[in-house]
């Protein structure tokens, strides 16, 4: 059987060792430069973004994420800039489920709309953080057990069955178990504390709702991982072009909420797309264990047709009112 690795992956130098430390330092340094820059220089204030502004940001890190792209094919060759637009294109695409799940987190917590960057900035933080965890432990897996890629197709083929069974999103945070074991942890404050996650009281630590909507993001970003880890491992396992995929696309998201927050349930045949996308590369991981590989450019091109066409049908056919 067949391992889902390039000859090269394998080597210390993909795997991030020491000879290939510059790209990870310069890299990580320039997504730290660009959060500074968005939390200390333009949103230093709460405020709530508009729809020109979000639309501004979405397109600089679009722009950044091809332009970096460029750089990946200067410098590590064609095939891993391939992988690499392949792996953002799917990360975009599977993140587009969790803008409805901020949507409804917001909505049940009634977190007023200047401050829901602040719960996405840091939320995105930790997903940041949780991602590169999950992908090293990812890729490490790969190449430790070779039957660990059907298990990663296997649970993507699954998930986007599932996917398109699904009537819409159905998540209940006052029932969230999650939200349930941290009210047990620490008190939470009823009322509205404004851009505060934490206030004292009484000489103890009190959460606020903005802690709980951040807690419940973060809870829904780790289920989100655990399909679109596996489906960028099934284009991948160089850890640097996962990587800076997800965060490339992990960075756009939350302007992307902004962008897209008053007019996703128009994208209604969407999920129908992700699940296609789903099984697509679940199915890939799966043959090329048996030595049947999809080139990467023809994975690039069914991802794009198949989002195209799940957004023009929902263009072309509405939801119907009643639904």
């Amino acid at each position: 059987m067949a391992v889902l690795v390039d000859a090269d992956v394998g080597s210390p130098h993909n795997l991030g060792m020491p000879a290939a430390a510059p790209k990870w330092i310069f890299f990580n340094l320039f997504v730290l430069a660009m959060l500074a820059v968005d939390l200390g220089v333009f949103h230093r204030r709460p405020h709530e973004i508009k729809l020109k502004e979000a639309l501004a940001w979405s397109t600089m890190w679009i722009a950044l994420a091809l332009g970096f792209n460029v750089i990946v094919d200067c410098w590590l060759g064609h095939t891993r800039a391939l992988e690499f637009l392949t792996g953002y294109l799917i990360e975009k695409s599977l993140s587009m489920d969790n803008l409805f799940v901020f949507l409804v987190i917001f909505s049940a917590f009634q977190i007023a709309a200047r401050y829901q960057h602040e719960v996405l900035f840091w939320g995105i933080i930790g997903a940041l953080i949780l991602r590169g965890v999950f992908i090293g432990a990812g890729v490490a897996l790969i190449h430790r057990f070779e039957w660990i890629v059907y298990v990663f197709g296997g649970v993507l083929v699954v998930s986007g069955i599932r996917m398109a069974w699904k009537k819409g999103t159905t998540i209940r945070p006052e029932k969230n178990p999650v939200r349930k074991l941290l009210h047990r942890v620490v008190p939470v404050a009823e009322e509205y504390e404004g851009e505060k996650f934490l206030v004292k009281r009484g000489g103890r630590w009190v959460a606020t709702r903005l802690l709980v909507a951040l807690v419940m993001i973060e809870t829904a970003d780790l289920i989100f991982a655990l399909d679109s880890i596996p489906a960028v491992l099934a284009i991948t396992t160089d850890p640097f072009i996962v990587f800076t995929s997800n965060v490339f696309a992990i960075l756009g998201l939350r302007t992307l909420y902004f962008s897209l927050a008053g007019v996703m349930n128009i994208f209604h045949h969407l999920h129908y797309g992700l699940s296609v996308i789903l099984v697509f590369v679940g199915t890939k991981m799966v043959l090329s264990a048996w030595n049947i590989r999809i080139p990467t450019g023809i994975a690039l091109g069914v991802v794009a047709l198949v989002v195209a066409a799940s957004v023009v049908t929902s263009l072309i056919w509405p939801k119907p009112s009643h639904d």
